[in-house]
């Protein structure tokens, strides 16, 4: 993508703006209910057990005890338990990942990542976005502050493809250098036939924190909030 500056002279890929482990409290609960019906039903079907032995040992000769009862009510318990012993194992899988979660999640912690987005906070003087160009055409740039003043904005050649890097060292249009603060960037494109087309953004910011209690865990990008998943790249 061509270099855009408030007076571009050169040429480059780089987009250019300047003007210059825990686990869930809910899987622990998850876990002490099934521990709790796992001993509730062990219980049960040791009282079972010794209530259909008393009764074999008493039953009248001459009506004997139905056995398919008792062999159809053991399959039962049998399989209730089983149900019982499914579910610990995926109580267990649960814990892994989100020990997993945890773990990819602290790795990202001093990296900047890009996501979805086209707020991105204004950090030293300095803030990143990517656009998604879909051909070749003029950028139309615009940032707006917090309470939607624009603050900067240009037009800028740019050349097709994705992930371009659009970096702005915080100065408006007149020179004047911005507070550090949360900032909004709107990116539309005009082609050679003059049609507007869209130009998608993405925000890159540096993983400040992680929130471990939350399931699953949630990284801090510049005051926002994000899951692993919506991690687009890893700018380094």
């Amino acid at each position: 993508m061509a270099t855009t500056s408030a007076t571009p002279t050169t040429s480059s890929p780089v987009v250019s703006g300047t003007t210059p482990q825990p686990t869930s409290s809910s899987g622990s609960s998850a876990s002490a209910a099934n521990s709790l019906a796992s001993q509730q039903i062990a219980g049960n079907f040791q009282s079972f057990l010794q209530l259909l032995t008393v009764q074999l040992q008493n039953q009248n000769p001459l009506s004997p005890l139905d056995t398919n009862q008792f062999t159809q009510q053991l399959v039962e318990f049998a399989g209730v338990q089983q149900q019982l012993n499914t579910n610990d194992s995926l109580a267990t899988l649960v814990s892994l990942q989100q020990a997993n979660q945890a773990s990819q999640a602290l790795g990202f912690v001093g990296k900047t990542a890009v996501v979805n987005g086209n707020t991105a906070s204004l950090t030293n003087s300095q803030a990143i976005w990517e656009l998604d160009v879909p051909s070749n055409s003029t950028v139309n740039i615009a940032i707006t502050n917090s309470t939607g003043q624009i603050v900067f904005s240009g037009k800028f050649p740019a050349n097709a493809g994705k992930n371009q890097p659009f970096n702005w060292n915080g100065r408006g249009n007149d020179g004047t250098l911005l507070p550090d603060g949360t900032y909004k960037l709107t990116a539309t494109a005009t082609d050679s036939a003059g049609n507007t087309v869209a130009v998608n953004t993405h925000m890159a910011g540096v993983v400040d924190s992680v929130d471990l209690t939350q399931s699953p865990p949630l990284l801090s990008i510049g005051g926002q909030t994000f899951t692993v998943n919506q991690i687009q790249g890893i700018i380094n």
